[in-house]
């Protein structure tokens, strides 16, 4: 973690984000609270999509944050959201508490709405905004811990920035301290130039937001409430503000635009395959790799380029993903192979063989050592442990037995025009190619169908099936076909 204390003489420690420590010497645990601002509707993305709920690496930008703070010690982060409120909660789901801004009137309005749901707690509460979404756990403990080190009624991480157009400018006193953050539009020439900023993450002891929010003027540019006015307040009543300067400005960058959105995107991905590589995981190309924030992958795996892997998905160790795959919400047994195909929502056991050009969709289940080759469709379907479908096969709505081999061209109709059917075939079962399989039906352990066959009535045990019409050969009717096509002499 790259950071520095910025306030003069004074380097942060390593505190505990339970512990708050009062005024009066004493230390006690409390509980750590915490506060994400994301009730904005993000103009600039230029979406029906609440802002709060553009994804990156698989996740809402604001789960990102809410995920931070929990890392960070916070048991259940509030959300204060507005725009969009019931989709934004039905997609965060309930381990954070919600609070709604009617109307968005600036983040210190936010923070006042948040105000009941806080209750009686006395411990140090994190305020982080929604739309930064490459903040980490470690970095919100480190500012709590900057507070705590201090006694500090606010501590505010900032970062030096080339170009800090957008963001408050921290102004300081002779002696060093922050007395004033002054945003963009309010800032004159001399204040522009600063180029050290508030990123809208703070430390904040209780009763500076109980007594203080309710005080927050609208005499500014945009008539809103600031929550960055705080600071003036603070140091007008004689408290004490302190800053955490981030040498990593990127962690603090907020999200805007699509554009934006992007950037974060890319950095984020990059920080989850660094993740993966450094516990053992070999990803061959980080930039044509995306990999989301939840995936699970076992030690001595491959990620070949080209690939995607979403969701929650988990994939065991000493597997070989890619080139060219997508995989999604599934769970990978060790030591499989899977290489241009898409898989979804579907469960691989040990030492199958995926590829190429598979699509397995969602109810697939496999036992281990299976073999899906080239142009294979599996859907809802389970297959027992060393099962063959290598070519060109659809089996939809069944069952396929251990060691059963379906043959290049076989097609399970499972749809009838009105409703999906069953197929169950048995153990060590061989099925000829070219086969049709019309359901419902049974195949039993150890039969056979010979190629080219429609199935249609039940197989019994070790019995073969034969569903095709009988060949009869006209001796010298090819020949007199031609002679009777357009343009030639009978």
């Amino acid at each position: 973690m790259a950071y520095r204390q910025s306030h003069p003489g004074v380097e942060p420690k390593a505190a505990c984000a339970l512990e708050w420590t009062q005024h009066r010497g004493s230390r006690r645990l409390q509980k750590l609270a915490g506060i994400v601002l994301a009730a904005g509707k993000g103009t600039r993305m230029k979406s029906a999509l609440p802002k709060a709920l553009h994804r990156l690496c698989g996740l809402p930008m604001a789960e990102h944050v809410g995920r931070a703070m929990i890392e960070a010690g916070v048991e259940r982060p509030i959300m204060v959201v507005g725009y969009g409120a019931e989709r934004v909660k039905a997609e965060l789901g309930d381990k954070y508490e919600y609070v709604v801004q009617e109307e968005q009137n600036g983040t210190g309005h936010a923070c006042l709405m948040a105000l009941p749901a806080l209750g009686n707690r006395d411990g140090p509460i994190l305020v982080a905004p929604g739309d930064a979404p490459l903040i980490t756990g470690e970095a919100l403990a480190s500012l709590t811990g900057a507070a705590l080190e201090h006694s500090a009624q606010c501590a505010l991480a900032t970062c030096e920035m080339s170009d800090p157009t957008g963001y408050g400018r921290v102004v300081r006193d002779d002696s060093g301290r922050p007395v004033r953050i002054v945003e963009e539009a309010d800032a004159d020439d001399s204040q522009k130039q600063i180029g050290e900023v508030c990123t809208s993450f703070y430390c904040f002891e209780p009763s500076v937001l109980r007594e203080l929010l309710p005080q927050l003027g609208t005499e500014n540019a945009k008539g809103e409430q600031y929550l960055t006015d705080l600071i003036a307040l603070i140091a007008e009543r004689g408290g004490k503000s302190v800053t955490l300067k981030f040498e990593d400005a990127r962690l603090l960058e907020g999200v805007n635009d699509r554009w934006q959105l992007a950037s974060a995107a890319k950095a984020l991905r990059l920080r989850v395959l660094k993740r993966l590589a450094l516990d053992g995981v070999t990803v061959e190309d980080p930039d044509s790799t995306y990999v989301d924030a939840g995936v699970e992958i076992g030690e001595d795996t491959v990620i070949r380029p080209m690939t995607v892997v979403e969701g929650d998905t988990k994939i065991g160790s000493g597997c070989e993903i890619g080139p060219q795959t997508r995989v999604t919400e599934c769970e990978i047994g060790d030591g499989c192979t899977v290489f241009m195909s898409h898989l979804n929502r579907a469960r691989i056991g040990r030492g199958c063989r995926v590829g190429p050009f598979a699509n397995l969709r969602p109810g697939t289940s496999l036992g281990e050592r299976v073999k899906v080759g080239n142009y294979v469709e599996i859907k809802n379907a389970e297959v027992g442990e060393d099962a063959s479908l290598a070519h060109l096969t659809y089996v939809g709505d069944a069952t396929v037995g251990p060691r059963t081999n379906i043959g290049a061209g076989t097609i399970v109709c499972n749809y009838d025009g009105l409703k999906k059917h069953v197929t169950e075939i048995g153990a060590d079962v061989f099925i000829g190619s070219n086969s049709t399989l019309v359901a419902p039906l049974k195949i039993g352990d150890g039969a056979m169908t010979a190629g080219g066959s429609v199935i249609t009535e039940d197989v019994p045990n070790d019995a073969l099936a034969i569903g095709r019409g009988r060949q009869v050969n006209k001796e010298g009717w090819a020949k007199i076909w031609r002679r009777r096509k357009p343009g030639k002499k009978s």
